[in-house]
């Protein structure tokens, strides 16, 4: 249990908020390279921030401040040239730092446009994501965590916004008892069950948590396992603040929560997938695409039989903020107790004029981060890709007939798919 304080202290991303100023010495994803093919800017929110992100001429990504510092009109319109953006109204135009560089009414000798400046933020491409960093100088390194800089994959996006607060679905991912009931008895429920649900329904005897140079690993030893399976020797990442690793049998995910203000998240189901066997071959990829995840099917009724999409209905329920002084924590909720421990040791640092965990600035180290994960989740390899694909998100991908192809699973039929094409055609 929280106090009403300390919950706000958890909750609220605003800028000169305690977890604001936490989660701004991070880089955040906030759109996908295939996203940006139109003329305009793209409309994002971020910590509470109202922003416009744009691609330059030179190919160079930045977030900038929404209206013109002329006379407040929408740069949402505005040009995009090669070195800037430009207003619409009257063609005041500013560089990726937001400076001024051009008012093109006003005298060729006037240096007004010298003291004028939006607000800004630097931008970069990693992965098919463009991700933007709203802290103080000096920035750090964009970290080059292993699946967005892997050859031999295959790759997709998925996503969708929630309207809750980041912090209960970042509680989700060091709570390893939900799986069991959640996905495991829920998910029987809703299919009549499956060698899935089998898997997912495992009691978990055993859970562990230990805090490491990018995050949380998380271990769970189920029954009929040893200590020497991969799931307790290796464990799973947490990656602080709003990430998490997970996988098993060649799939390998980040779950990205992007906090885009107090009770909103969007959240980036970010897949490659990459056999085991080094032998099999993977098709070519030039574009890694973009698709929204379902709650609800065509029909009205909600994806209650998608494993991720449970998660998410959950969270919903929760409220838009957990109201935590409410809240009766056990012992088996050790794992939110260390999250949270972690979140306010990190928020004094930041106080302190020190970088929080996993801030990466030896460039060194960032060549490519592997970090640690389990291959054969809950002892299965092949059993896990199979569910994943089957009642995961992963049926919402327009790559899942090519990535069950890939793995030699293409005579399966999963569930999604055969009510996607229920849906109604509309154009």
């Amino acid at each position: 249990m929280l106090s009403k304080e300390q919950n706000e202290r958890l909750t609220q991303v605003g800028s000169g908020t305690p977890m604001g100023e936490l989660l701004r010495r991070y880089w955040h994803p906030v759109a996908a390279t295939s996203e940006f093919s139109g003329k305009f800017p793209l409309k994002r929110r971020l910590l509470g921030e109202d922003l416009l992100v744009y691609r330059d001429g030179n190919g160079n990504y930045s977030a900038i401040e929404p209206v013109c510092a002329h006379r407040r009109a929408t740069l949402e319109f505005g040009c995009i040239e090669k070195d800037g953006i430009r207003c619409p109204y009257h063609g005041w135009k500013y560089d990726i730092t937001g400076q001024c560089v051009d008012m093109p009414a006003e005298p060729a000798n006037s240096t007004y446009k010298a003291k004028v400046k939006l607000t800004a933020y630097p931008g970069m491409e990693m992965g098919g994501l463009v991700w933007l960093y709203l802290g103080p100088q000096p920035q750090p390194l964009l970290p080059r965590f292993d699946l967005f800089v892997w050859d031999r994959c295959l790759r997709d996006i998925g996503q969708v916004s929630l309207p809750c607060n980041f912090v209960q679905i970042m509680e989700n991912s060091v709570d390893p008892h939900h799986v069991e009931w959640l996905h495991g008895m829920l998910g029987r429920y809703m299919r009549g069950g499956s060698a899935s649900d089998d898997l997912f329904s495992k009691h978990a005897v055993k859970i562990g948590f230990d805090t490491f140079e990018y995050g949380i690993i998380k271990r769970r030893l189920v029954a009929g396992q040893t200590e020497e399976s991969d799931s307790w020797k290796i464990g799973h990442p947490l990656v602080f603040p709003t990430m998490l690793r997970v996988g098993g049998g060649g799939h390998n995910q980040y779950q990205i929560r992007v906090p885009v203000d107090d009770v909103t998240t969007h959240l980036y189901y970010y897949s490659a997938y990459q056999p085991l066997d080094e032998t099999i071959a993977v098709p070519h990829q030039d574009v890694i695409p973009l698709y929204e995840m379902l709650l609800r099917w065509p029909d009205g009724s909600p994806c209650m039989d998608v494993t991720e999409i449970q998660d998410m209905l959950v969270w919903i329920t929760q409220s838009p903020i957990v109201d935590r002084t409410l809240e009766r924590l056990v012992t088996s909720d050790v794992g939110l107790h260390h999250l949270r421990k972690l979140y306010f040791s990190e928020m004094e640092k930041v106080e302190q004029g020190l970088d929080p965990l996993g801030v990466v600035r030896d460039p060194a180290k960032n060549t490519m981060i592997e970090l640690p994960q389990e291959r054969h989740t809950y002892g299965a390899g092949t059993e896990f890709l199979r569910a994943t694909l089957l009642n995961g998100q992963a049926q919402f991908s327009p790559l899942l007939p090519e990535i069950m192809a890939m793995f030699g699973l293409s005579n399966l039929t999963t569930d999604g798919q055969l009510k996607q094409a229920q849906r109604p055609l509309t154009d």
